[in-house]
């Protein structure tokens, strides 16, 4: 393992830094001689070798003269954010956010009065977290002002400066504190940054359900989130932020069953194995924090009482769940059974589960035969009595193994129509 970087240290060759939209956006930046650096968390995550997302670059320069330079380049230029200090640059269909360097004048919760600088370090100060502080100049030189790089090297999520006074600027700080501890931290909690978090938890009820919602289903994507929301539950923050009763050891089974079923981390089934099985706590949480209707839907059929699956159930009763519930919501159905049973000691091996959560592959879900209209040309009246022959038309198919085909079904619901229908 390499040593870590420190200030002044050169960041190894980065792809995304030499790129030609990442080299468009800067050129057209220099143009009036003003020092650009990266900064937050590409530069984070470069130091750590991580794949980065948003590239996002700083400079003295006022944010009127920084889109008038990135329109005179040709480049599009949005004004995203511009009262803030904040343009967005596209290059080759790539986002790349500009903001002017700023200091607080005036700190108003998340909205603050601020001024623009040309004082790098003070702009770094507004950071919340030590390595999310981090900048470094086009050819990679580091700096850090708040010791990000030492908590980077271990494992540590600090505030920069008070903790107390990070999370009174933006309220949202508390859950990005446990959101980071999630993904970087690896020596524990910092004791300070706990504290704070911990004390100001019940602002979350001033906080929009939309930033709870960003915030925790990141969260729920990091590699194991259960000891960051097991911490959360003890300090009392957890009821804050996820309004029902929650399971944590069926999500740490969850978390063990992914790499055995090769799952990727879906923080929406992660979600509904948290809760517990009950719809109303589900629509609570997908209220509060407005999730869209496909996952609102997809958390409520995770979050339904039954059906409860299990590999010993008959062949023919595992074909009936799947029909009803459809291959859309199967694989989330075995995977909580399976959480379920694995948490309490009762799941055994892993590889008829496998063979359950796997039955799409081996037996695809027939749609019945015969719909409402095909009753109607036999001659039954529209009405209720298609819906009721429907149903009994298809609970008799089902109770056949799903075997009967067209022909079969309509014989069977000509023989069952009324005998003073129509033409009769």
């Amino acid at each position: 393992m390499s040593p870590p970087l420190s200030p002044g240290d050169r960041l190894p060759p980065q792809p995304w830094m030499t790129a030609p939209e990442t080299r468009a956006v800067l050129q057209a930046l220099a143009a009036g001689g003003a020092e650009l650096r990266f900064v937050g968390g590409c530069v984070r995550d470069a130091v750590l070798g991580r794949p980065i997302g948003d590239v996002d670059i700083a400079t003295p320069e006022p944010p009127d003269l920084v889109m008038r330079r990135l329109v005179d380049a040709g480049l599009k230029a949005i004004p995203t954010g511009i009262e803030h200090g904040t343009v967005t640059a596209v290059a080759n269909g790539r986002p790349f956010e500009i903001t002017t360097l700023r200091r607080d004048v005036e700190s108003f919760g998340r909205h603050a009065r601020i001024a623009f600088t040309d004082d790098w370090r003070e702009d770094a100060g507004r950071r919340d977290l030590t390595f999310n502080a981090l900048s470094c100049t086009p050819d990679g030189v580091l700096f850090d002002y708040f010791g990000g790089l030492q908590d980077l090297a271990a494992g540590r999520v600090r505030f920069v400066g008070d903790p107390r006074l990070r999370i009174a600027e933006d309220r949202l700080r508390l859950l990005r504190f446990f959101r980071f501890l999630a993904w970087y931290g690896r020596a524990g909690p910092d004791p300070e940054g706990l504290a704070a978090a911990v004390e100001a938890a019940p602002a979350l009820a001033r906080l929009s359900g939309e930033r709870i919602q960003a915030e925790m289903l990141k969260l729920l994507a990091a590699p194991d989130p259960v000891w960051v929301l097991g911490l959360m539950g003890e300090g009392g923050v957890l009821a804050h932020a996820v309004p029902a009763a929650v399971r944590l050891e069926r999500l740490a089974a969850l978390v063990a069953i992914e790499p055995v079923a090769g799952l990727s981390r879906d923080p929406v089934l992660r979600l509904g194995a948290l809760l517990l099985p009950d719809p109303a706590g589900a629509e609570g949480v997908a209220e509060r924090w407005r999730l869209s209707n496909a996952d609102r839907d997809r958390l409520q059929a995770i979050a339904a009482p039954e059906p409860v699956l299990r590999p010993d159930l008959p062949a023919g009763g595992q074909r009936l769940c799947l029909y009803r519930l459809r291959e859309a919501r199967w694989a989330d159905r075995v995977l909580v059974s399976w959480a379920d049973a694995l948490a309490d000691g009762r799941a055994g091996e892993p590889g008829p589960w496998l063979e359950l959560l796997h039955l799409p592959r081996r037996w695809r879900a027939p749609e019945l035969p015969v719909k409402g209209r095909d009753l109607v040309r036999l001659g039954l009246k529209p009405g209720p009595e298609v819906g009721e022959l429907i149903g009994a038309l298809e609970a008799w198919w089902i109770d056949q193994d799903f075997a009967p085909d067209r022909e079969a079904c309509l014989e069977w619901a000509a023989a069952r129509l009324p005998a003073d229908r129509p033409g009769h």
